[in-house]
């Protein structure tokens, strides 16, 4: 069931109580968003979003072409954070359909609000929105060789090696990416965190539906979708800080 932005503001990024059946790579949140944001959200979310479950039932498959009024590339992002590289990196490939995904509603409501914002001088039509677990949505909602491109940006690199087992890119999870990716489609991921990027860097090297590609932003090598991520607010304080390792692998033909 969709939200209809009833629920009290208070909680809107607490999880719901499914996500906490199985080992996830996200955190449990409490916080706030504004009246602007939950007006927008109620006028908006009905059109752009859905979520990942009917309380204990996975959505069905997604038909993108209904959603988006059209037949286009679809790029998956996991775990867009409050939208920057999203509206940014899909208001440079208007041809390229986006779906980001996002547990936390606060992170969702300021993409909406930002889509609504730029929407008033240049539409963003290329945009929709699923509030739920990256995993849950390539299970069910897109099926084998769907995807053009799956984009997971700063995951939560758990440091602890007691809490590794709750990283998002596992074997697992880079073998179901693989399957969903279509032939000659994209699986690209950054990190700020040295260890985690070791880590991704030896599960995706793994996969043996994938192969790994230099990261050139101005060189695609005939790569369908872009590499160009812009530098959010979060990497520009953290310039003098870890260095962001970008990884990228293609899938074979």
């Amino acid at each position: 069931m969709q939200s209809t932005g009833s629920e009290v503001p208070a909680s809107a990024d607490a999880p719901h109580p499914h996500f906490n059946r199985r080992v996830t790579s996200f955190r449990a949140r409490r916080s706030t968003i504004s009246g602007n944001q939950q007006a927008t959200w109620d006028r908006l979310w009905p059109q752009l979003g859905r979520q990942a479950r009917d309380g204990d039932n996975p959505a069905g498959p997604l038909d993108t072409d209904a959603w988006f009024g059209r037949h286009a590339p679809v790029v998956l992002e996991i775990g867009c954070g409050t939208g920057t590289s999203t509206l940014a990196m899909a208001q440079a490939e208007p041809d390229i359909d986006v779906v980001a995904v996002e547990v936390y509603r606060r992170g969702l409501a300021q993409l909406l609000s930002a889509i609504d914002r730029a929407s008033e001088t240049n539409p963003v039509p290329n945009i929709r929105l699923v509030r739920g677990d990256g995993v849950d949505v390539l299970t069910s909602m897109f099926g084998p060789d769907s995807l053009t491109g799956v984009r997971v940006f700063f995951p939560d690199p758990w440091p602890k090696a007691r809490h590794h087992k709750r990283r998002l890119l596992q074997p697992d999870t880079v073998a179901l990416i693989a399957d969903r990716l279509r032939p000659g489609g994209v699986l690209h991921a950054a990190t700020d965190h040295q260890g985690y990027a070791e880590h991704i860097a030896e599960v995706g090297d793994a996969e043996p539906r994938l192969r790994r590609v230099p990261v050139d932003p101005e060189h695609t090598g005939g790569l369908p979708i872009s590499v160009a991520r812009p530098v959010t607010k979060y990497e520009r304080k953290a310039l003098a800080g870890p260095v962001v390792t970008e990884l990228l692998w293609e899938k074979a033909p």
